[in-house]
C-alpha cells in the first residue's frame, strides 16, 4: 500500500521572487513531501499580464534552498524545449538537489505561451504525438549523460485525456496526475488501469496524484483516497501564499500512513 504524500504548488505569478522562496522554505519546513511550480510564462488567471516568473530556472534555485522535499514542474510543457535539453536540464537539477526531483511534463495547452514566444501551437494531437515522441529521447539521453542522474528520475505525466495521455502515462510514467473531483479521479484511474493492462504494465507500478481544492480540509482527503490518488497536492496562489489548513492536512497524513503499515 502506498504512503499518502502532501504537496504544495506555488503559482509563479503574483508574486516576488523574495515571496516565493519564502513560501518553498515555510511549506518545506512544515513537512510537505514535495513542492512544485508550473512551466508557463504569463499568469493563468487575475491580471494577464501580472508577475510572473520561469520554470526550471526557478527549480534550479528551489533544488539548492531545500533540503529534504522533492521537486519539480506541475507540470513542464513539452512543447517549450528540446526534449534531449530538457534531459540535461533535468540530470543537472537532479544534481543539485542531491536527488529530489520529478520530472514532470504534459503536452501543453496554454496558446498565450506559445503565440508570445513563438512556438508552433499546433493541435491538441499534435501536441500530444510531440509529447509520445518526446519521453523515449528524454529517456534515452538521460541514459547518456556523464554523469548521469544520481537515481531514476521519477517521470509524472500530468493530464487525463483517455485515448492517448492516459495510454502514454501507462508506458512511460512513474506518477500520474490528474484534475477533477473524486469521481473524476476514481473514473481516470480505471481508464489508466485498463491501458496498463493493454501495455503490459503493472498499475500499481504508477503513483497516482491530483489536486485538491485549496482551503479543504482533512475530511475531503477520504474520498480522494477512495477513488485511487495517495499523492495530493494544493495549488498557492501570490503574493502570500497562505495555507490556513496546511498543519492539519500534514498531521492528517501522518496519522493515515501510520495505520496504512
Amino acid at each position: 500500500m502506498r504512503t499518502i504524500r502532501i504537496a504544495a504548488q506555488l503559482h509563479p505569478l503574483h508574486a516576488s521572487y523574495e515571496a516565493i522562496r519564502e513560501a518553498a522554505l515555510r511549506f518545506e519546513e512544515a513537512g510537505v513531501d514535495a513542492v512544485f511550480n508550473w512551466d508557463h510564462f504569463f499568469p493563468l488567471y487575475g491580471d494577464p499580464d501580472g508577475m510572473h516568473f520561469e520554470c526550471w530556472t526557478m527549480l534550479g534555485s528551489m533544488a539548492e534552498m531545500t533540503s529534504r522535499v522533492e521537486i519539480g514542474a506541475l507540470v513542464t510543457a513539452n512543447s517549450y524545449r528540446n526534449p534531449q535539453l530538457l534531459a540535461d536540464m533535468a540530470r543537472t537539477v537532479d544534481h543539485i538537489s542531491a536527488g529530489r526531483l520529478i520530472l514532470g511534463i504534459g503536452a501543453g495547452w496554454f496558446e498565450r505561451d506559445y503565440a508570445e514566444y513563438g512556438f508552433q501551437f499546433g493541435t491538441r494531437g499534435s501536441r500530444l504525438r510531440d509529447l509520445d515522441r518526446a519521453i523515449p529521447l528524454i529517456r534515452s539521453r538521460l541514459g547518456k549523460l556523464n554523469p548521469p542522474p544520481t537515481r531514476p528520475i521519477p517521470l509524472l505525466i500530468g493530464g487525463g485525456g483517455e485515448k492517448v495521455t492516459l495510454r502514454i502515462t501507462a508506458q512511460h510514467a512513474d506518477i500520474w496526475h490528474g484534475f477533477g473531483d473524486p469521481g473524476v479521479i476514481a473514473h481516470k484511474n480505471r481508464v489508466l488501469d485498463g491501458w496498463c493492462a493493454k501495455v503490459g504494465r503493472d498499475p500499481a507500478a504508477i503513483e497516482r496524484s491530483c489536486g485538491v481544492p485549496r482551503g479543504s480540509d482533512p475530511s475531503a482527503g477520504r474520498p480522494f483516497l477512495e477513488a485511487g490518488s495517495t499523492f495530493l497536492t494544493f495549488g498557492l496562489s501570490g503574493p502570500d501564499y497562505h495555507f490556513a489548513h496546511l498543519s492539519e492536512w500534514v498531521a492528517w497524513r501522518d496519522e493515515q500512513n501510520a495505520t496504512r503499515h
